[in-house]
């Protein structure tokens, strides 16, 4: 375990080296933000969602959200809102028919 932090730890580092080289920030958030509880379009959180769900309705506005995808945009707008980007505005997907 000790070996894998070192490794995680210097990869950060890694990128964090990068990022500065090519005038990029890096933005960490807080580990235990609820990314996949939180509906991406109405901000609405579970109390509860087991990991064996991948699925799942917001109970506020019906949307479908896929975990993984869910937690990304969330995550990706808790990181834009940190460094101060008010312009970043929640993606509507487009259907394809």
């Amino acid at each position: 375990r000790k070996i894998s932090d070192l490794a995680f730890g210097e990869f950060l580092q890694i990128l964090e080296w990068v990022a500065k080289k090519k005038k990029k920030r890096v933005v960490f958030i807080d580990q235990w933000y609820p990314s996949t509880k939180t509906c991406s379009c109405c901000g609405h959180v579970l109390e509860e969602l087991d990991l064996s769900i991948r699925e799942w309705r917001c109970p506020s506005c019906q949307s479908v959200n896929g975990r993984d995808e869910n937690a990304s945009r969330n995550i990706c707008a808790v990181g834009a809102s940190t460094v101060g980007l008010s312009d970043v505005s929640r993606v509507i997907p487009a259907i394809a028919v």
